[in-house]
């Protein structure tokens, strides 16, 4: 994030882009909204094998019930494109921020950073893949994600 720049767009990176990063955009939505803020929002993830399926019907589960909407989430892979229309790109975990900084043009690496560094009650790095686990996993991302959501607000308004 350049300190000079307004803040219009975020992306929200995940690997498949169908459980932590379209939960993370639908929280921010809803968190941002609430907080009187307007962006460009967008998920997306470093791999294409989910490209236009709507996200897991556990996110949408636990999302919906803490008030979330996914209404026109699709997944969709990240392209060479996000790095010019987003301000923010959000990495979910350490192999995404990874993959993206490789896959960024050198001038646009700035925008890539890891969207729990603006988390402040957890002490995880990383949001979890919850897709191989049970419904606590998908809880526990929300509790993540609406911590770093809350912070990352708080960063934009000061």
């Amino acid at each position: 994030m350049d300190a000079n720049q307004p803040l219009h767009s975020i992306l929200f990176v995940c690997m498949g882009n169908i459980c932590r990063s379209p939960t993370a955009e639908a929280v921010f939505r809803d968190k941002a909204t609430q907080a009187g803020l307007s962006f460009e929002l967008d998920s997306a993830g470093t791999i294409g094998s989910h490209a236009r399926e709507k996200p897991d019907h556990r996110a949408i589960k636990a999302g919906n019930e803490r008030g979330y909407s996914f209404e026109g989430i699709k997944a969709r892979k990240v392209t060479i494109e996000d790095f010019d229309n987003f301000d923010l790109i959000l990495a979910m975990d350490n192999k995404n921020l990874e993959d993206l900084i490789d896959f960024a043009p050198v001038e646009q690496q700035y925008k890539v950073k890891l969207f729990l560094d603006f988390a402040a009650n957890y002490e995880e790095a990383e949001v979890p893949d919850p897709y191989y686990g049970g419904a606590g996993g998908f809880k526990f991302v929300l509790d993540l994600v609406e911590d770093a959501s809350d912070g990352l607000i708080a960063t934009l308004k000061s």
